[in-house]
């Protein structure tokens, strides 16, 4: 390092902005920077020198870690006989968290060292931690070919308890799966399998805000508000919850109808556009022939390919109910059924291509998939 170098990393330490320390050793701001922040140099025989930052950045850190300010608190408070519950009220702070610093970080008769807890705390955080099933290849093992059955991480989260009972160590939430998919730390997919999840992600996306968008039917509509509040119990069959798995531009489509009392599934294939004509043929077609105990409701989205729903509701002697716009949640088990459908119909294919002995085949699939109850 140079002797300017040298010097300017001392007069930063003591407080010197970038700026007053170039001028004061004579090099431009731009050269400061560069000294401050790192750079790189291009030589003419094609490699590349990199020059280290000076005085790198601290990377802030989450608000759910203890600061260095909390660490001296807690030292001060101990130093004062404060017991831990009251240092945790004073920080605002779970008792468990202020129990665990200073038992981490109390040596024998040694007090507890708020400065060496923050090193140790950085090193902890800039290492890196192996998830349970990375670190488990049994617990990995059945992950993954349970992911391989074409489960969900919430289904295979649920699951775990009951394959491993008394063994809390290899229970995991959901979320710790998807971390698991998202990083890689599975065991291999299969030879042309792109990804374990149904939505064909290979990564997490970033979750949009809903839009506002206009009102599809010019004529009132029944909402789910309106729909009989026993039909959640789900103890009366013949409800019904439906909607479209669509191929590229909708110019192949595939109706489903999920009975939410036994999850009895149809699917209706819809030739050509999503033109509501179409759906209104192909859902009276194929519930048409039920007894009208086992027709009692349709739960749609607000879909344009529902726009003749008075027709639907006057040719089944059923009525059709929407739910609100941007809630797919509210017909739950339907939404449900679609994302393990997705597996067989990936979006972007065409949908035309499937015979209706291929979707029976694909039903008996679905059917014989671990399923719970979504409201």
């Amino acid at each position: 390092m140079s002797a300017k170098r040298e010097q300017f990393l001392k007069m930063i330490g003591q407080g010197w902005s970038v700026a007053a320390a170039a001028r004061e050793l004579g090099v431009s701001r731009s050269s400061a920077n560069n000294w401050k922040n790192g750079y790189r140099v291009a030589r003419p025989d094609g490699t590349v020198v990199v020059f280290e930052p000076l005085t790198p950045a601290p990377q802030p850190i989450s608000a759910r870690f203890l600061s260095q300010e909390e660490r001296l608190m807690i030292a001060d408070e101990l130093r004062a006989g404060t017991s831990l519950r009251g240092i945790a009220a004073l920080l605002g702070r779970a008792p468990s968290t202020i129990s665990r610093e200073v038992r981490r970080n109390h040596g024998g008769l040694t007090a507890y060292r708020p400065f060496t807890a923050e090193q140790l705390a950085r090193h902890r955080r800039r290492r890196h931690h192996r998830l349970k099933v990375e670190a488990d290849a049994q617990l990995g093992g059945w992950v993954a070919a349970r992911l391989a059955e074409y489960w969900s991480p919430s289904q295979i989260a649920r699951a775990l308890p009951a394959t491993f009972p008394g063994q809390p160590a290899r229970h995991l939430a959901h979320e710790t799966i998807y971390r698991a998919v998202y990083r890689h730390q599975l065991p291999p997919l299969a030879r042309g399998q792109r990804s374990c999840l149904r939505t064909g992600r290979t990564y997490r996306k970033a979750h949009r805000h809903p839009s506002r968008r206009r009102a599809r039917f010019g004529l009132p509509v029944r909402m789910i508000s309106d729909r009989p509040a026993h039909v959640l119990e789900r103890l009366e069959p013949g409800h019904w919850e439906g909607d479209l798995i669509a191929g590229p531009g909708h110019r192949s489509n595939i109706a489903t109808l999920v009975e939410r009392t036994t999850r009895f599934t149809i699917l209706v294939p819809v030739p050509g556009s999503r033109h509501a004509e179409l759906v209104h043929r192909g859902l009276v077609v194929a519930l048409g022939t039920l007894p009208p105990d086992l027709r009692r409701s349709i739960t749609w989205d607000q879909g344009i390919e529902m726009s003749r729903h008075r027709e639907v509701s006057a040719d089944l002697g059923c009525p059709v109910f929407f739910c609100e716009k941007g809630k797919p949640w509210q017909r739950g088990t339907n939404e449900n059924t679609n994302g393990l459908l997705r597996q067989f119909f990936p979006k972007g294919t065409d949908l035309s291509v499937h015979a209706p002995e291929h979707l029976r085949v694909v039903v008996s699939t679905v059917s014989g998939t671990s399923l719970w109850a979504v409201r």
